[in-house]
């Protein structure tokens, strides 16, 4: 006895490939999304108690990154600077500067700049900047072109494909290490070649390890 008509057959079919279908669909969008920059907040400025320029300090001025970032070669951590070190210029030049007020207040009361940070990786990600800083990899690698950001934004997306990159193909990035510091660093026409040597000179190992970011 037929209980069920045949079309049900062809309406279940559908039903699947539909279902199918739509879940594909959702998990474009979704991914589409994740990389975007509304997700991301690449190349988007971030508002800060202090609108603070790299462009002018380490474009215009030429500071070097070290100046303020005083622990990017010796730990994980860049390091934020203390008031203390804007206000080793700023105790003699723009001290009326009414943007530079929330500075002063700082130096003044001992509180620090609550700085909003833009560029943070979860917390089940272990990065550290001194071994990249040793082997050659330069600030703007990572981090774009500092020394043109009048406010500073993220370069790139910092996932984990995105750092895969760098770590299957090293020979790409790698850079002297006499040049690291340089915000105008321009990338040679022959960096393969260069990059394969300074590889075998930093002993650079290609680390795709899990373990090597998650601890």
């Amino acid at each position: 006895m037929q209980i069920f008509h045949h079309s049900t057959n062809t309406i279940s079919r559908v039903s699947i490939y539909g279902a199918a279908f739509i879940l594909a669909l959702l998990g474009g969008v979704l991914y589409a999304i994740e990389l975007s920059p509304i997700y991301t907040r690449v190349n988007e400025a971030r508002e800060q108690p202090v609108p603070f320029s790299h462009k002018h300090h380490a474009g215009e001025l030429g500071i070097d990154c070290r100046y303020c970032h005083t622990t990017v070669e010796k730990s994980s951590f860049a390091g934020i600077p203390p008031t203390q070190t804007c206000m080793t210029c700023h105790s003699q030049i723009w001290t009326k500067a009414p943007m530079l007020e929330p500075v002063r207040a700082s130096y003044r009361d001992d509180k620090s700049i609550a700085w909003t940070r833009v560029n943070a990786l979860p917390d089940f990600v272990y990065f550290d900047h001194s071994i990249h800083i040793s082997k050659g990899v330069g600030c703007t690698t990572c981090h774009g072109q500092v020394a043109e950001m009048p406010l500073t934004w993220k370069a790139n997306t910092l996932y984990m494909d995105w750092c895969l990159e760098c770590h299957r193909d090293p020979a790409k990035y790698v850079r002297p290490k006499s040049e690291v510091f340089d915000p105008g660093y321009v990338t040679p026409a022959n960096q393969l070649e260069l990059g394969a040597r300074l590889v075998k000179e930093y002993k650079i190992h290609s680390l795709t390890n899990c373990s090597t970011c998650h601890r």
